[in-house]
């Protein structure tokens, strides 16, 4: 089968064995794969990658042990947990420190033809859902994460820093969920997104805002993003630190 490879910076396609479905996995065909920013990474050798990435997807299960599964479309959470550690038993298995992750650490990822997870990590799609929408349900998930990792009071004021996909999903969540939210980023084209569904937004020219924000979320992907991002919230603020990059980022501690 083909399969997507990672390694020393170069993208191929290869002809791979089928993988074999360990008794609790189910094996998936794969319909439609989401390149993600972390994907984007990878290539630069994050995390010293080299293999198969991919961990958005929709499938269609082929064989499971639960009858229930096969033939239905899925998505998938991209963490593969021991379920027996402290972190697990309080259901935070994506910080299990024996884990796995699809297409990331230790477990090769979504683009080929076939892969496996978990019967425990899917979720069944509803057939209202169209693949190229439902291939969003992992970075969605990613945004709406940060409604489980903060308490931040009804009708606060947000700023959301950048505009590309995973920006652009959590200005829309935070909306939906009553917040004012004013995203920031360089794309007219993007931005739009955003204010088609009713965020106030802005083009970014030589000067952001300075100490105006008690909420910030840097999702630029930049490595100037966290700073910028902490320039823009006030004393006592919170800065929510969503970008994924390679290397290290430098951060200014003393305002």
């Amino acid at each position: 089968m083909l399969a997507v490879h990672l390694e020393n910076r170069r993208v191929t396609l290869k002809n791979v064995p089928k993988p074999r479905t360990p008794d609790g996995f189910a094996l998936i065909r794969l319909l439609v794969g989401g390149i993600c920013n972390t994907d984007l990474e990878l290539h630069r050798v994050y995390y010293g990658f080299s293999g198969t990435p991919g961990h958005e997807f929709v499938g269609e299960v082929v064989e499971a042990r639960d009858p229930g599964l096969v033939g239905r479309r899925v998505v998938g959470e991209i963490n593969l947990h021991c379920g027996l550690c402290d972190w697990c038993r309080r259901v935070l298995g994506r910080h299990c420190p024996k884990r796995s992750v699809l297409g990331i650490v230790k477990h090769p990822g979504a683009f080929r033809a076939f892969l496996t997870l978990p019967e425990r990590n899917l979720h069944v799609l509803p057939d209202s859902v169209p693949n190229e929408i439902a291939v969003f349900t992992e970075p969605l998930a990613a945004a709406c994460e940060i409604l489980d990792q903060v308490d931040i009071p009804c009708s606060s004021q947000v700023a959301v820093l950048g505009d590309g996909k995973l920006g652009l999903l959590v200005a829309q969540v935070l909306h939906a969920y009553g917040f004012r939210v004013h995203q920031f980023g360089h794309h007219k084209e993007k931005l739009q997104i955003a204010r088609r569904a009713g965020v106030s937004t802005e083009r970014v020219g030589n000067q952001l805002p300075r100490a105006a924000y008690d909420w910030v979320v840097d999702a630029t992907g930049s490595t100037a993003g966290l700073m910028q991002a902490m320039e823009m919230a006030r004393p006592r603020g919170t800065v929510i630190l969503k970008s994924t990059l390679h290397g290290t980022v430098a951060m200014d501690t003393r305002p």
